[in-house]
């Protein structure tokens, strides 16, 4: 069995590249979008459609629901999942998709949390009322690690307390007695190469299209059945969406702000692929089938 990653900014092409080329050499998929992974989340997340899932077998794509918990152990877990399917069935495998971040993980692992029970977790989620609070807490018994973590990230300093307050030790204590291990070795990474003018032009027709296949429909059936609550609904196109239906914008106005969202996005992610993976092979789209050839 052989695996391969192809990664880009959104919008860029990747899911239909990688349909080509799962078609081409008998492989499953495994997407790696923070959005796709929700299921009812159709238009705002850009998934596959229907069709196309069906065509070739995906993983990470309608996994869960959007008020269900979720963290980068759960991609780890689609991996394993997908790539035992792909081993029993003689297919191949193809990681795809815009958070990059979840295939960061993948190549370095996570490190193991410590036993944290329901008790623990309301403690902590009680805590986090005042995250403030808890940002300073953490901050004075490991100043060296905390000051890397924003203090509006909510996310790692819940995770960061539960650490913490399970394992009675500073979050950077803890990281060194349980140092992450890989979970995929010598993968070939391709990265699509496309220019900021064709992609800012691929962004606006995408959002075009978008709202046109019915995304405000689809975020106000999001709002009624889940509220807001959820942290899908913080995503780009579902925040603006929400600001039209509250009649804070005109539609016109919300296409630009989701245009322009999705572009800084897009920058966002260049420049970490860029930064985090340095070997990866990177081809213009038109030329990315080819290339990909020598490695399968």
């Amino acid at each position: 069995m052989k695996e391969i990653a192809i990664i880009g900014p959104t919008a860029s092409g990747k899911s239909d590249v990688a349909l080509e080329l799962a078609a081409k050499y008998d492989a499953y998929i495994l997407s790696i979008d923070s959005l796709s992974i929700y299921k009812e989340i159709n238009i705002a997340s850009a998934k596959p459609a229907k069709d196309e899932l069906n065509r070739v077998r995906h993983f990470g794509i309608n996994e869960i629901y959007p008020n269900e918990p979720f963290d980068v152990s759960c991609v780890i877990a689609y991996y394993h999942k997908a790539k035992g399917a792909a081993a029993d069935d003689g297919k191949n495998l193809i990681i795809v998709g815009g958070t990059s971040f979840y295939l960061k993980s993948l190549l370095t692992g996570i490190s193991e949390l410590p036993p944290i029970d329901e008790t623990l977790h309301l403690h902590v989620n009680a805590l986090m009322q005042d995250s403030d609070a808890v940002y300073r807490e953490l901050l004075s018994v490991d100043n060296a690690y905390m000051k890397n973590i924003s203090r509006h990230d909510s996310y790692r300093i819940l995770k960061m307390m539960l650490i913490y307050k399970a394992s009675g030790m500073a979050p950077s204590q803890w990281f060194q007695k349980h140092p992450a291990k890989p979970v995929i070795e010598n993968l070939n990474v391709f990265e699509i190469d496309v220019s900021r003018d064709v992609l800012r032009e691929r962004i606006a027709q995408r959002t075009r299209n978008m709202v046109s296949r019915g995304l405000i429909d689809e975020v106000a059936y999001l709002e009624q059945k889940y509220h807001r609550a959820p942290k899908a609904m913080n995503a780009i196109g579902m925040v603006e969406v929400l600001e039209y239906l509250d009649g804070k914008i005109t539609k016109d106005v919300m296409l630009e702000l989701i245009a322009t969202h999705t572009a800084q996005l897009a920058k966002r992610q260049q420049t970490f692929n860029k930064s985090q993976f340095r070997n990866s092979k990177r081809f213009p789209l038109e030329a990315l089938v080819k290339e990909v050839e020598i490695y399968m």
